[in-house]
């Protein structure tokens, strides 16, 4: 009796907390070949609304998630995106919640993207908090925050990581230098990436991402300064 007891509970929690990408409404479709996927402020721009997709229960594994709505965006032809709060009975609106969420779809122009020549973004890891330094000022990053630097000419940024195996990476400003994000990777044992004997440890880690993901991550993550 206990035994199926625990099975009901594990599958019913399967189920409450499975994570569903819903394309819950269509306004219109657009024909178009972009691959990108990119944020916008919709109250400064003339972009052409598509429809909303609605984020049901929390995965911690944000690309698979990105991924499915990367798919459901393109179903209508959407290039843009934007946070969509839920519109509460006292009519304000409601915070981000990672357990449920809606992201408006749009179809925009070269003009809708706002520049942010010479930014970086750091991004956390979504498991552990981890400190790196940017020219020797150490920060604390908490799981699933992000905070961004302006680069001042002249001036080169040395961000590290600060551990054993851990990586460290020079960045500066340069003219028209399209926005930058990076993303820190948790500590991990893994099988040697090239196939050879042994094992590959790495106690922290900056990766460049794609400024599609890049900016879905900063949607559903906490900035701070």
């Amino acid at each position: 009796m206990k035994k199926a007891l625990f099975l009901y509970l594990f599958f019913l929690t399967t189920i409450i907390f499975a994570q569903n990408v819903v394309l819950n409404k269509v306004v219109k479709t657009h024909t178009n070949t972009d691959k990108f996927f990119y944020k916008i402020n919709p109250e400064n721009t003339s972009a052409e609304y598509l429809g909303e997709i609605e984020i049901q229960g929390f995965s911690d594994d944000d690309a698979k998630v990105f991924g499915m709505i990367y798919k459901k965006a393109k179903e209508v032809g959407a290039n843009a995106f934007a946070f969509q709060p839920f519109e509460l009975v006292d009519g304000t609106s409601s915070d981000f919640d990672p357990i449920n969420y809606k992201l408006s779809l749009y179809y925009a122009s070269a003009s809708d993207f706002e520049k942010e020549d010479n930014v970086a973004y750091f991004i956390a890891s979504p498991y552990k908090k981890q400190t790196i330094s940017i020219n020797k000022e150490k920060i604390l990053f908490e799981p699933r925050t992000f905070t961004k630097i302006t680069l001042e000419p002249g001036e080169i940024y040395t961000v590290s990581t600060q551990k054993l195996l851990g990586s460290s990476i020079k960045i500066g400003a340069q003219e028209n230098q399209p926005v930058q994000y990076f993303q820190l990777s948790r500590f991990a044992v893994n099988t040697n990436s090239y196939g050879s004997a042994g094992i590959h440890l790495k106690s922290g880690d900056i990766m460049k991402l794609e400024q599609s993901y890049a900016q879905f991550l900063t949607t559903i993550y906490k900035y701070f300064k």
